[in-house]
């Protein structure tokens, strides 16, 4: 089991490292106290699987002292899990910023006096914490889409996450899919609902497909869209893009354009993102 613990400044992003870590497949629990950090590590442990990543959010509103975490964190090292400290900082003027813009009080403003006073009181009080992680990302300079690219880079893995490629198929005389981000148009091609045999079968069925695939047009287009999106998936990804709807439509949404958006999903799934695929016209009649 993997037990990641979020910390940090409060300002430094560890709430949207949360939301982030949770959309990779992570169990998500804030503002854990201590305590009980242990017994709920035990309780994923005997889950069947169903917490095998886990992330806890632990920073200043949880104590006062952090010798009681230190020792649970300790524990946590000795066992069997796979435990990890993230620990998130900027500097006190990117902090003062972010809670100029979201217009929230710092947990140590009402102690401190001032919003410069509590950052810094909160350097000082998380630096035994600090020197305990086993990552330590500063976000001063970072977007939220830096942010969100550089965490999946650290606990993307084998556990998902990633941005996902949904691939939907559509009829135009049935509307545009709403959510699409790339709409592509393949109604140049060849149409099988005018072959007798074909009309009544689908994208994938196989005589379908080999009759879309047999006019050169088809090929070179489908290769041409591969190579589109070996180039901008990266960088969507890079982006911050959580999701990418590809749509691909045809007049109907039976044939053309389902055989295309299946091959598309092969590619997609072949270069190594988590691909869903959707025909949304192909069953109406």
């Amino acid at each position: 089991m993997e037990i990641l613990i979020i910390s940090g400044l409060s300002g430094g992003g560890k709430s949207k490292a949360a939301s982030f870590l949770e959309d990779m497949g992570f169990y998500i629990v804030d503002n854990m106290p201590a305590g009980m950090i242990l017994k709920f590590a035990d309780f994923c442990a005997a889950g069947n699987g169903r917490y095998n990543r886990v992330a806890l959010v632990y920073d200043v509103r949880t104590a006062d002292s952090f010798d009681e975490f230190l020792e649970v964190l300790s524990t946590l090292r000795a066992r069997e899990y796979n435990c990890r400290l993230l620990f998130l900082q900027a500097d006190v003027g990117a902090i003062i910023n972010r809670y100029k813009e979201t217009r929230r009080l710092h947990p140590l403003q009402e102690q401190a006096g001032s919003l410069e006073e509590a950052a810094n009181r909160e350097i000082a009080l998380m630096a035994p914490v600090k020197a305990q992680a086993d990552l330590v990302i500063d976000s001063t300079n970072y977007s939220t889409a830096r942010l969100r690219s550089e965490l999946l880079r650290l606990f993307g893995g084998d556990g998902g996450g990633g941005m996902l490629v949904s691939m939907v198929s559509f009829g135009f005389k049935h509307g545009l899919p709403l959510e699409a981000d790339l709409v592509f148009d393949v109604r140049f091609m060849p149409n099988p609902f005018y072959i007798e045999g074909l009309r009544d079968h689908t994208g994938l069925d196989a005589d379908v497909r080999d009759y879309v695939f047999s006019f050169r047009e088809a090929v070179e287009f489908v290769e041409k869209l591969r190579e589109l999106l070996r180039f901008l998936l990266p960088l969507y990804q890079e982006e911050g893009k959580t999701v990418l709807v590809v749509a691909v439509g045809c007049t109907g949404g039976h044939h053309r354009s389902v055989a295309v958006t299946h091959a598309l999903a092969e590619y997609a799934a072949g270069l190594g993102y988590p691909v869903t695929e959707n025909h949304r016209d192909m069953t109406r009649a």
